[in-house]
């Protein structure tokens, strides 16, 4: 349902229950975790958290152990092809073809999703475009830059207007200019309707772009909320999201 030109945010983007994924250890471990739709939110924690496990086991890259995964209302384990047609995944490292072109890597990827050849390159254009690729269309992927590479793989997670956007870590490798350029177009996604989900260990970043945060260490949620509320959690004297981050997992750590 589409309310002015936004998604509806009666059913939740995602929501999480119960889910948990075994290796040596408890990677995730009973996680419960509700995205609202149309927001940005920020999944962050200390290394081994389980955030990328989390991330991996909603887009289909992992099965969990236990749990439900709802992506839109659609159950993720029960219909995964369904729940990846509405989301995107973009992961620290580019995985794309690289010996295509961007362009010809943006037709492949229409291709998979059966998008007609007119409306395929209408969004090539525009995405390379937004995304400053449009004078290195035409050279192969392996040529370019990592940070080109990067936003190229962003662009075939576009492609298919996906309702819900998964990134992790995805400006790691990117310089100033290339991550102003990721952060405008994650912004304007947002601002049509989509939902947006990322790690980063960028905290300034998380403070500027996040509508809400979730902090998960030990593969459990410790604290979601604003900033404001993430702070009262906290207590008094945490006034920036690095002082207030590291008060919730040192908490955690003594609970």
């Amino acid at each position: 349902m589409v309310e002015d030109g936004r998604m509806s945010p009666a059913v939740a983007a995602l929501e999480i229950r119960g889910l948990a994924k075994r290796f040596e250890r408890p990677a995730v471990d009973g996680l419960d975790l509700v995205v609202p739709a149309g927001e940005f939110y920020m999944l962050l924690g200390p290394n081994g958290a389980g955030k990328t496990t989390t991330l991996r086991l909603v887009t289909g890259l992992l099965r969990p152990d236990r749990g439900a995964i709802s992506v839109f209302g659609i159950d993720a384990l029960a219909d995964p092809i369904g729940a990846r047609r509405i989301m995107a995944w973009v992961s620290d490292e580019p995985m794309i073809y690289e010996k295509l072109t961007p362009l010809e890597y943006l037709d492949f990827v229409a291709g998979l999703w059966e998008i007609g050849a007119d409306v395929a390159a209408a969004r090539a254009a525009e995405l390379l475009g937004w995304l400053g690729l449009a004078p290195h269309a035409d050279e192969r992927c392996e040529r370019l830059s990592k940070g080109m590479r990067q936003k190229v793989a962003l662009a075939g997670a576009l492609v298919h207007e996906p309702r819900l956007i998964i990134l992790d870590e995805p400006f790691t490798g990117l310089d100033a200019a290339s991550s102003r350029v990721v952060k405008d177009v994650l912004r304007a996604r947002v601002r049509a309707g989509c939902s947006v989900i990322m790690t980063t260990h960028i905290l300034d970043v998380a403070e500027r772009m996040a509508d809400r945060i979730g902090v998960i260490a030990n593969g459990k949620l410790i604290a979601d909320g604003t900033l404001d509320g993430l702070r009262e959690q906290a207590g008094s004297g945490h006034a920036s999201l690095e002082d207030t981050f590291l008060a919730l997992v040192a908490q955690d750590a003594k609970a």
